[in-house]
């Protein structure tokens, strides 16, 4: 399989495959320790080795086992009425997203990527949420922009968890509420990343060697999570994810400025 990885791929590094691993062992301990944010880590670091198609498509793909994972529960315990409005806008709004992405530069996407990465980081830092209880006018219009950010960059999950949130109820309904969000942005790139021929044989195989990994880093930041105070590591986490940008965003200025 690793030898199907580099033909199907190309050529990659010995460093930049470390790399690759440990961005995604970085990731899953992020989605089990914080339980969410992943797609950030994945997105950014293999935009800068593979390019942003192939990033986002993988970041989509190896999403799925883990959503599938969570997704029994939270549909038990999810408010349908926030669910249900905001999942239908995101499907809607996602294709147009990801036009933008197979249609801009990918010097320019990975600009723009790791820029979005950094605000979204900042403002989940400062507390970020959305005030007062969501009205159905201000959930399609989450959707809709929600959407639009996941299938241009995938990583539309920041905004959708705050909107989550927002929403009063108990612990364990908030919870499902950001799964299901969550959820709705993972499945809607889904369509429109395979009619544009996203996932290639090269992105399935990778896929498919990177995932063992992603979900022993989830296992092992879940199990993390429940011997230590996570307000410490949340910071740390957010640090983490902001370092990644900011090395993210160099390169691509360097790559835009050197092509």
């Amino acid at each position: 399989m690793i030898d199907a990885f580099f033909a199907l791929i190309g050529p990659v590094s010995t460093m930049e495959l470390a790399v690759v691993a440990a961005a995604m062992l970085f990731a899953g301990f992020l989605r089990g320790f914080v339980g969410f944010g992943a797609s950030l880590v994945i997105v950014l670091v293999l935009n800068v080795v593979l390019g942003p198609l192939a990033a986002v498509a993988i970041a989509s793909l190896s999403g799925l086992p883990t959503t599938a994972q969570l997704l029994p529960a939270a549909i038990r315990h999810s408010e349908r009425g926030f669910v249900l409005p905001f999942g239908i806008t995101s499907f809607v709004a996602a294709p147009f997203g990801t036009w933008v992405l197979v249609s801009v530069e990918p010097a320019v996407m990975k600009i723009a990527i790791a820029i979005f990465v950094l605000a979204m980081v900042a403002m989940l830092h400062r507390g970020w949420r959305l005030g007062g209880p969501p009205r159905p006018g201000r959930l399609i219009l989450a959707g809709i922009f929600a959407g639009l950010v996941q299938g241009s960059s995938g990583v539309g999950g920041p905004p959708a968890v705050a909107l989550a949130l927002s929403r009063p109820g108990t612990a364990e309904r908030q919870r499902a509420n950001v799964i299901g969000a969550v959820t709705a942005l993972a499945l809607c790139a889904i369509p429109a990343l395979w009619y544009h021929g996203l996932f290639t044989k090269g992105v399935v195989v990778a896929s498919l060697i990177l995932v063992p990994i992603y979900l022993g880093a989830t296992w092992a930041g879940a199990r993390f999570f429940s011997h230590r105070g996570h307000q410490y590591f949340r910071n740390a986490a957010l640090l983490s994810l902001a370092a990644i940008g900011v090395v993210t965003l160099s390169l691509s200025i360097r790559d835009y400025l050197g092509g």
